[in-house]
């Protein structure tokens, strides 16, 4: 097991299968020492546990723990292509993206919950650049979307 793995099991938490595509794209790619995912949604056994706007259906502490179930996705995309968690050198960038009632305007609170998730997971490495975005509707009609852009040990 992987230090990074380990990491999530003393935070009570599992790296998930990576969440398949839902068209046509890869759930993450490599490009040199980097890896960006697609964006990932807060899938969980396959299925969307809460669906809706955040403001509206969704309150904003339930988006901020989809935001950390995205993040988790996430890691399991970039494991898929990188090997080993172990070889992240740092998260360079995170954008998330918050499907919005009309007067919401919390989205930075949402996405905390993947930027928190990877600090705990990851420590220093898990600190990030970070756009937070508000949408009118996302894939499946999910709350939260997040991608994530990191940076790999040099082979």
């Amino acid at each position: 097991m992987s230090a990074v793995e380990a990491k999530l099991a003393e935070l009570g938490l599992t790296l998930p299968e990576v969440v398949p595509p839902l068209a046509a794209y890869q759930p993450a790619v490599r490009s040199g020492v980097y890896v960006y995912t697609s964006g990932q949604l807060p899938m969980v056994d396959g299925k969307l546990p809460v669906t809706g706007k955040v403001g509206g259906e969704v309150t904003a502490e339930e988006a901020k723990k989809l935001a950390a179930t995205c993040a988790l996705n996430a890691l399991a995309a970039v494991k898929s292509v990188a090997g080993d968690l172990d070889r992240i050198k740092r998260v360079v960038k995170v954008v998330g993206f918050v499907a919005s009632a009309a007067d919401f305007t919390g989205q930075p609170a949402v996405i905390n919950g993947a930027s928190e998730l990877l600090g705990a997971v990851l420590g220093d490495k898990g600190v990030h650049a970070r756009s937070a975005v508000g949408v009118a509707v996302l894939p499946l009609d999910a709350p939260v979307e997040v991608e994530v852009q990191v940076e790999l040990v040099q082979d």
